[in-house]
């Protein structure tokens, strides 16, 4: 019984150091930026680690063209790729942390 015990405590150990990197992984992700663009550049998303967007850029030359559904899916289109950045990121360097085991509850 004795042995049982040291190695709960090993893993409990080893679950709290885990914990603790995925948290400053966590953190450090949500201060990230990540950024996609449409139409050749004419619109640039920045979004951050928590999925909110930091800077929208438009191009003047769109707005010229005055097609607003134009510019209602570029915005949409590179919002969404950039949100995907993001998680995708997010994913892989969880991934690291957890050797790809799946954790529910631990992001």
């Amino acid at each position: 019984m004795k042995g049982l015990g040291g190695g709960m405590a090993a893993l409990m150990k080893q679950a709290n150091q885990m914990q603790m990197k995925m948290k400053k992984a966590q953190e450090e992700l949500a201060k990230a930026e990540y950024e996609a663009s449409t139409g050749g550049g004419a619109v640039t998303v920045k979004v951050n680690g928590d999925h909110m967007i930091t800077s929208l850029k438009i191009s003047a030359d769109v707005m010229k063209d005055g097609d607003v559904e134009m510019l209602q899916d570029m915005i949409m289109s590179a919002t969404n790729e950039a949100v995907k950045k993001a998680r995708d990121t997010s994913a892989k360097e969880m991934e690291k942390i957890t050797g790809g085991m799946n954790i529910p509850g631990m992001f």
